[in-house]
């Protein structure tokens, strides 16, 4: 298993060259260069210019780079994908999937452009429709490897007002990881709009962990140390995974196929979860190390 940290994933509008340089210092795990939202229709084509000088100048380091394109059905999506399939982003993000035929155009469209078969898409889970055909959409391409919550999108088509807890959009976030981790894939948890209410972002990371998000999407770097702080294994949960781990080795060896630990019974889905989970550890360790996350770079 391959595991690769996506605790904090921040959109960055490709229209903003201090951003797009910003991105390269910043403690993030993934950034989202943003041709789709963040920019205004006038400035669609600089905005896509811009982030062609910046793919192709690099200097992200370990950070994973994340293009997100305009809809295939507006006037700017194919160009989007004609301009960014060959320049070597770690993936490209498609919005508005509402099918598996939206699924498959995204990949017929990177194919098109000549963009490597190992490509991955990315899609935006953010309306009703998509939603309703989650189990299908998620298992329409094997190119596919992250479902993104759109939570602002799916709660302004769901007519669901903010609400602690997120209610309006619950059912919709818990349908996201089923169907994630029906397929192997990845699942990130929607943004928090309001960048002054500490309190209920953090509580909102807090949730994304317990539903089984990987990682959250961001809007302002300042957000950046809570989603890498929530969805990141803590030090007590890594020293039982290295119990579990250590306990389930012995009882092995033993020829035992269960064991107890701590008065727990421990089987081997207990292992697997503990061994998964001290993956994600030493990645996390190893991107740190890199230089990608220092917490220095947030200044």
């Amino acid at each position: 298993m391959t595991i690769r940290p996506r605790r904090s994933v921040l959109y960055l509008p490709a229209s903003n060259a201090r951003a797009l340089e910003k991105a390269r210092t910043l403690p993030v795990d993934a950034v989202i260069l943003d041709l789709e939202d963040a920019v205004a229709p006038e400035a669609k084509e600089a905005a896509r210019a811009q982030l062609v000088e910046a793919l192709a100048a690099g200097g992200f380091g370990k950070r994973e780079v994340v293009v997100r394109v305009n809809g295939l059905d507006t006037p700017w999506g194919h160009d989007d994908v004609a301009a960014v399939a060959k320049l070597g982003p770690d993936a490209v993000l498609f919005p508005k999937i509402q099918s598996p035929d939206d699924v498959h155009a995204a990949v017929a469209a990177l194919d098109q452009a000549g963009a490597p078969a190992t490509l991955p898409i990315w899609i935006m889970a953010e309306t009703p429709r998509c939603i309703m055909s989650m189990d299908s959409i998620a298992n329409a391409s094997p190119r596919l490897a992250c479902i993104v919550a759109g939570t602002s999108d799916l709660s302004r088509d769901l007519r669901a007002r903010p609400a602690p807890g997120r209610i309006g959009v619950i059912s919709a976030l818990s349908i996201i990881v089923i169907a994630a981790r029906a397929y192997g894939l990845d699942a990130l948890d929607g943004v928090h709009l309001d960048m002054n209410d500490e309190e209920g972002y953090q509580a909102a990371c807090e949730q994304g962990r317990d539903l089984g998000f990987d990682g959250k999407t961001l809007i302002h770097p300042k957000q950046i140390a809570a989603a890498n702080a929530a969805f990141a294994p803590n030090p007590t949960e890594i020293e039982q995974a290295r119990a579990i781990v250590a306990a389930w080795a012995e009882a092995r060896a033993q020829g035992k196929g269960i064991c107890v630990l701590g008065g727990k019974l421990i089987e081997k889905l207990h292992v697997e979860d503990a061994e998964r989970l001290l993956q994600l550890h030493e990645a996390i360790e190893a991107q740190t190390e890199s230089g990608a996350n220092s917490p220095s770079a947030a200044a």
